[in-house]
C-alpha cells in the first residue's frame, strides 16, 4: 500500500509539493492537496493546473485535490504548506478533527507569542507540544517552480525523532531531488527563518547599485548573525554551514525569484512596504521575521546589526541608503569574534 500523503496550503510551495511527490519522488506515495477554498480547488481539478499559485505546471493525474481538511485524518504523514504565522491555527484544526499523523511543515520564520521569551518561538517549539506525533521541517534553497520541474535541488529535513527525518528523507528523494536528514532541528529551523531577513538587506543594498562587493559582505557578514542566533538557542554553528543556512541564505538573496530579495529591491526605489507587500501576490516572511528576530537578539543580547538595520528601515522609517551605509561603516573587528 502507497504512503499517504495529505498537503495543507495549497500556494506554490504546497503545489510543488504535491506535484514532486506525485510525479517524481522515487517512493510514490499517494498524494492528496488540499485548499482551503472550494472553488478554487473546483477549478483546480478542472483544469489539472493551479493558475494562481504555480501556472505552467500541468498538475500529475495521480494528484487529488480536495478543500476537506478531514482528508489528513487518514494521512499517513501530514504536510502544511500554509505560512508560518497561520501554522498553529491550522495544526489546532487538524487535531480538532482528529488527524494525527508525523506532521512536516515547509515554512520558515518564527512564530509570535506574546508570553514566549523573546516573543517568538522557533516552529517546532510552538507545535511539538500540540501535536500527538512527531514534527518537523522541510528546509534548504529551493524555489517552488524549480521542484515543480524538477530541476536538479538538494533539501534538508529535520524532526523531533530521527525515525520522522530518516522516514521523511526518503519519501522525497527523487532522480532530481537530493534530500539530507539533521538532527539540529533549531539550526535549521534559525537559518530558513532568518536567511529571508538577510535576503530584503541584500536587496536593498542592490537596488541602490551597491554592487557585488557588498552584497557578498552582507550575505556572509548576514551568515554570521544567522549562526550566532542559531547557537544562542541551543542550535549548532555547522548546521548553519549547510543547505538550511548557506545554501538558502545565497539562494534567496541573489535569485531574482526571491520575494524577499524583491521587498528590499522595492524599499531601495522607494515604493511604501503596504504597496510592495500588496503587489507580492505572496507572502514575504522576512517582514515579520525581522521583528521576531529584533525582538529575540535583544531579548538574548547577541549583536546583530544587519538585522537591526533592516528592521529600522521596516518598522521605524529608517532611510533605506541610510540604514546600509551606517552598516558599511561599522568599526571593524576580528572576524571570527562572537
Amino acid at each position: 500500500m502507497s504512503l499517504r500523503v495529505v498537503i495543507v496550503g495549497a500556494g506554490s510551495w504546497g503545489t510543488a509539493m504535491a506535484v514532486h511527490l506525485a510525479a517524481h519522488a522515487h517512493a510514490a506515495p499517494a498524494v492528496t492537496l488540499c485548499f482551503r477554498d472550494a472553488a478554487q480547488a473546483a477549478d483546480t481539478a478542472r483544469v489539472r493546473e493551479n493558475v494562481r499559485y504555480l501556472p505552467g505546471v500541468a498538475l500529475p493525474p495521480a494528484l487529488s485535490i480536495t478543500a476537506d481538511p478531514a482528508a489528513a485524518v487518514a494521512a499517513d504523514i501530514i504536510i502544511v504548506a500554509t505560512p508560518v504565522a497561520a501554522l498553529p491555527g491550522v495544526v489546532d484544526e487538524l487535531r480538532a478533527r482528529g488527524a494525527s499523523a508525523p506532521l512536516l511543515w515547509l515554512c520558515k520564520g518564527f512564530v509570535e507569542v506574546a508570553d514566549a521569551r523573546g516573543g517568538a518561538l522557533l516552529a517546532h517549539q510552538a507545535i511539538a507540544p500540540r501535536w500527538p506525533a512527531g514534527v518537523g521541517v522541510v528546509s534548504g534553497p529551493s524555489f517552488a517552480g524549480e521542484v515543480a520541474r524538477a530541476r536538479p535541488t538538494a533539501l534538508v529535513v529535520a524532526a523531533t525523532d530521527a525515525a520522522l527525518a530518516r522516514m521523511a528523507a526518503v519519501m522525497l528523494r527523487a532522480d532530481a531531488l537530493r534530500v539530507y536528514e539533521s538532527d539540529d532541528i533549531v539550526g535549521v529551523e534559525v537559518g530558513g527563518a532568518v536567511k529571508n531577513v538577510m535576503a530584503i538587506a541584500a536587496g536593498a543594498s542592490d537596488g541602490l547599485g551597491f554592487g557585488h562587493n557588498a552584497r557578498a559582505a552582507l550575505i556572509t557578514r548576514g551568515l554570521a548573525e544567522i549562526a550566532r542566533l542559531a547557537v544562542a538557542l541551543g542550535g549548532r554553528r555547522e548546521t548553519l554551514m549547510g543547505l538550511a543556512g548557506l545554501g538558502d541564505l545565497v539562494l534567496t538573496a541573489t535569485g531574482d525569484l526571491s520575494r524577499n530579495r524583491r521587498v528590499g529591491l522595492a524599499l531601495a526605489a522607494g515604493d511604501p512596504l503596504d504597496a510592495i507587500l500588496s503587489g507580492l501576490r505572496h507572502v514575504a516572511e522576512g517582514v515579520t521575521a525581522a521583528r521576531a528576530t529584533h525582538a529575540l537578539a535583544r531579548h538574548l543580547h547577541i549583536e546583530m546589526p544587519v538585522t537591526d538595520a533592516v528592521f529600522g528601515v521596516l518598522y521605524r522609517q529608517q532611510n533605506v541608503r541610510d540604514a546600509v551605509e551606517a552598516l558599511m561603516r561599522r568599526e571593524p573587528r576580528r572576524e571570527d569574534a562572537n
